[in-house]
C-alpha cells in the first residue's frame, strides 16, 4: 500500500463464537436426545402420571353429561299473560306515555323490564 504512514498488523487473538444454550424444549426433541446418547451424555427418562390419559377431564365430564341427561325437569320461565300484556299497553296509551316516561314513574321497574313485559316475555324478577 502506497502513501499510508501506519504499518498493518493482523490480530492473532482467538475469536471464539459460541452458540447459546439449548432452550428446555430443544433438549427434549429427539435429535439433542440422540445426539446426548452418541456423545455419552447421562440422559433421565420420567413418565409423568397422568401423561396422555386425559382421565380427570373425561371423569368429570362423562357425570356431569349423565347428570344432564337424566335431568327431566321443565327449564322455562312462565311467561306474562296476553291480558296483561294489553292492559299495560293501553293504560300507558290511554296516558300518553312512552315505554320510558312509564318507567320512570312507576319507578319500580327499568326500562329493559317494562319493555319485556309489554311484549309478553318473562316477568322481572
Amino acid at each position: 500500500m502506497s502513501g499510508g504512514g501506519g504499518q498493518i498488523t493482523q490480530d492473532w487473538e482467538p475469536v471464539v463464537i459460541r452458540k447459546k444454550a439449548p432452550t428446555a424444549a430443544a433438549r427434549k426433541d429427539e435429535k439433542a436426545v440422540n445426539a446426548a446418547r452418541r456423545a455419552g451424555a447421562e440422559i433421565e427418562t420420567i413418565k409423568k402420571s397422568n401423561a396422555a390419559s386425559n382421565k380427570a377431564a373425561s371423569s368429570s365430564t362423562s357425570l356431569n353429561t349423565r347428570k344432564l341427561d337424566e335431568e327431566t325437569e321443565n327449564l322455562t320461565h312462565d311467561r306474562v299473560p296476553t291480558e296483561l300484556k294489553k292492559a299495560i299497553m293501553q293504560a300507558r296509551m290511554d296516558k300518553k306515555l312512552t315505554q320510558s316516561q312509564l318507567a320512570q314513574v312507576t319507578l319500580s321497574l327499568p326500562l329493559s323490564d317494562t319493555n319485556t313485559s309489554s311484549q309478553s316475555r318473562s316477568p322481572p324478577k
